[in-house]
């Protein structure tokens, strides 16, 4: 079998094994078994070329061995590397055919630890209302139609996320470099320049191909500690005040988000990442302010693109590929009310849904207690909510984005990690430019794979999950700990409970309970101790006291 030049490998009995491929070669250098490492291969030896990814006994190894089973290669062949190469050495980013928007100070607001920085805002107040410029990074020109680097965007369609460690769609020198909007070096971005009226309600969009120049690389919690007036040094910086409108412009469509009525679900999140000692960890917590308003300017960033688009395709060759999500199945939400009929019945009236009377399933939710001893069971509600709603896929067809509230919806925003993004963007900056052809069967290959990409991601996140789960529930038996958690849904078999701290999801099987857990209601809460494995290689969870009551 022919050796690329470059591929990541395990280390077994001196050698190098690409596991993604099936071959090996002898390596040089004093590296342990069981380790993985980038190599070189030249004249049939392997030669590490960088500091080993993942040693024997790191959580990563298994990261990477889920990452063989999901086909998900983190190295880039010789043509991607050699289109890179050219691009660094010619990036256009003179072209004369951009607008200059240096003079703006632009910033990306990010987590942390993030170094593919596809978005940079700049906010201005005009009269009652205001002007976004959103910025997106080009990555369409840099990954052409017909490159190399287009088809291997298309044939990965999305880089992948696994806790502490990712698989990039685009080449890092690209992804991290040369198309991320660092702070302090002129990029090219494709801007949406918005218009907003005094409610928050878009009245006008232009979008333009320009040059920009970050200014800094902020974080959510930095910048909420800002808006907070914790920052008091960041009061002078020339992008201030655009932060400042940020928290204006955020709440105004947050509120035009409740007007219409969209469902607002205040979710726990779980982040799953590696320790120093490259362990899992897992932690749970709320978006701050800051990350729901950077979200509304995505949301309306996507929703009008895709309106562009969409009245592109009644008068041009226009291409659009839509995120579409219908609204929940009727005979879901008909259970749902009836269950919460039951609950009423149990819990009091406050637990009602009108639906009958017209109350919307966002007025019911907004209705529901968020603080005090009924926490457990409006977050239990909630979650029975979030039940109801079907995925979200990737069609050519308009038909309406429910969980946003949007006629048509399309995914613009993260063009270097969605290779719908960067067909997006390339069709968007045709149909304003006057050009461009129509190619049905590029156009189906890419919602092919982008919804290929989104099953890959989610069936990736839940086997990185249940390793870090088999860890924590390991150690937790191991020294007797115990578990204070919420009810969130039941059946005949089974009963689902969100564990406090972290939020992670557990299931409790009624065979196992004293009287099936006839006790454990919804929304109850509920002390667990870790009893071990079944015969199925199933974690077995048991209450150490009766059901404590709602809390």
């Amino acid at each position: 079998m022919e050796q690329r030049a470059r591929f990541v490998a395990e280390v077994l009995d001196r050698a190098a094994h690409d596991r993604w491929r099936g071959s090996s070669v002898p390596i040089t250098g004093d590296v342990a078994d069981g380790t993985w490492v980038e190599v070189e291969v030249s004249g049939g030896v392997a030669r590490p070329i960088a500091e080993p990814l993942a040693r024997a006994g790191d959580a990563l190894v298994d990261l990477l061995r889920l990452a063989v089973e999901q086909e998900l290669d983190p190295v880039f062949d010789d043509a991607v590397r050699a289109e890179v190469s050219a691009w660094e050495a010619d990036p256009g980013i003179d072209d004369p055919a951009l607008v200059d928007l240096e003079a703006l100070p632009f910033v990306t607001i990010d987590n942390a630890d993030s170094r593919d920085l596809d978005q940079a805002l700049f906010i201005e107040r005009v009269g009652a209302g205001h002007v976004v410029r959103y910025a997106l990074a080009d990555a369409a020109h840099y990954v052409p139609r017909g490159s190399a680097l287009f088809a291997e965007a298309l044939r990965r369609a999305a880089s992948y996320y696994l806790p502490g460690w990712m698989v990039p769609m685009l080449p890092p020198e690209l992804s991290e470099g040369l198309v991320s909007l660092n702070a302090n070096v002129r990029r090219r971005a494709l801007v949406f320049e918005m218009h907003l009226d005094a409610a928050g309600a878009c009245v006008n969009t232009e979008v333009v191909r320009a040059r920009i120049l970050s200014r800094a690389k902020l974080t959510y919690p930095g910048v909420q500690r800002f808006l907070d007036g914790d920052a008091p040094d960041e009061a002078n910086a020339e992008w201030a005040e655009s932060l400042s409108l940020l928290r204006e412009v955020g709440e105004r469509r947050i509120a035009d988000a409740a007007a219409r009525d969209v469902v607002r679900y205040r979710r726990r999140t779980v982040e799953v990442g590696l320790d120093e000692r490259r362990a899992f960890v897992m932690f749970g917590g709320l978006r701050n302010d800051v990350e729901r308003y950077s979200e509304q300017l995505s949301l309306l960033t996507n929703s009008e693109g895709a309106r562009l688009l969409r009245e592109g395709d009644e008068h041009a060759h226009v291409q659009a590929i839509y995120r579409v999500h219908p609204a929940p199945p009727e005979d879901r939400m008909r259970r749902f009310a009836e269950d919460l009929e039951e609950l009423a019945s149990k819990r009091g009236a406050r637990w009602r849904w009108d639906r009958k009377g017209g109350q919307s399933l966002a007025s019911y939710l907004r209705s529901l207690p968020w603080v005090g001893d009924e926490l457990r069971l409006t977050r239990a509600v909630q979650r029975q909510a979030i039940m109801t709603n079907v995925r979200s896929t990737f069609s050519d067809e308009a038909s309406g984005h429910h969980g946003v509230g949007a006629d048509a919806y399309a995914r613009f925003s993260a063009p270097m990690r969605e290779v719908v993004g960067v067909f997006l963007h390339r069709e968007l900056v045709e149909f304003l430019g006057g050009s461009g052809s129509a190619d049905h069967s590029l156009m189906e290959q890419v919602i092919e794979a982008a919804n290929r990409a989104k099953n890959t991601q989610r069936k990736v996140t839940a086997l990185s999950d249940r390793l870090a789960l088999d860890q924590l529930l390991a150690r937790d038996q191991a020294r007797g700990h115990v578990h204070t958690g919420t009810v969130m849904g039941l059946t005949e078999a089974k009963i689902y409970v969100t564990l406090d701290e972290p939020p992670v999801d557990v299931k409790l099987y009624r065979r196992n309970l004293p009287d099936h857990g006839k006790g454990l209601g919804l929304g109850r809460s509920v002390r667990l101790r870790v009893e071990g494995r079944d015969a199925k290689n199933r974690w077995i969870l048991s209450p150490v006291t009766p059901p404590a009551g709602a809390s």
